[in-house]
């Protein structure tokens, strides 16, 4: 196994441990799928995941592939999770997607979306 490709594995399954730690204990590492690419961790249902461990960031490249997996996988939102240098805690890690999944996940949870006779909250 190349070095780039046993960096990735560990990020990975780094990134699997805190999900399950967290709610998600199906989380599991997906095998790879080749063209049709669903994402990097399964067992998150309506979830895809990016995981990337490199020294160059490519987030335009990274989110476009991204948002790809979560279209092959059939799932509602899509996460890129972007390994931050020198930083191992996995809970610390950058957690990025569209503006517009972004504001779609906040209105399924109940954020920006009001009914009509609903008064917005106050700050």
């Amino acid at each position: 196994m190349s070095k780039q490709r046993a960096k990735g594995t560990s990020f990975e399954t780094a990134i699997v441990r805190y999900l399950q730690e967290n709610g998600f204990q199906y989380a599991e590492r997906r095998a790879l799928h080749g063209e049709a690419d669903k994402g990097d961790i399964t067992g998150t249902p309506g979830l895809a995941w990016e995981c990337k461990n490199h020294k160059t960031l490519k987030i335009s490249e990274w989110i476009r592939e991204t948002e790809q997996e979560r279209i092959n996988a059939k799932a509602e939102y899509g996460f890129l999770i972007v390994k931050r240098a020198g930083v191992g805690n996995p809970g610390e890690q950058y957690a990025m997607m569209t503006l517009d999944q972004l504001c779609r996940l906040l209105g399924d949870a109940g954020y920006g979306k009001r009914e009509d006779n609903e008064r917005p909250l106050e700050y």
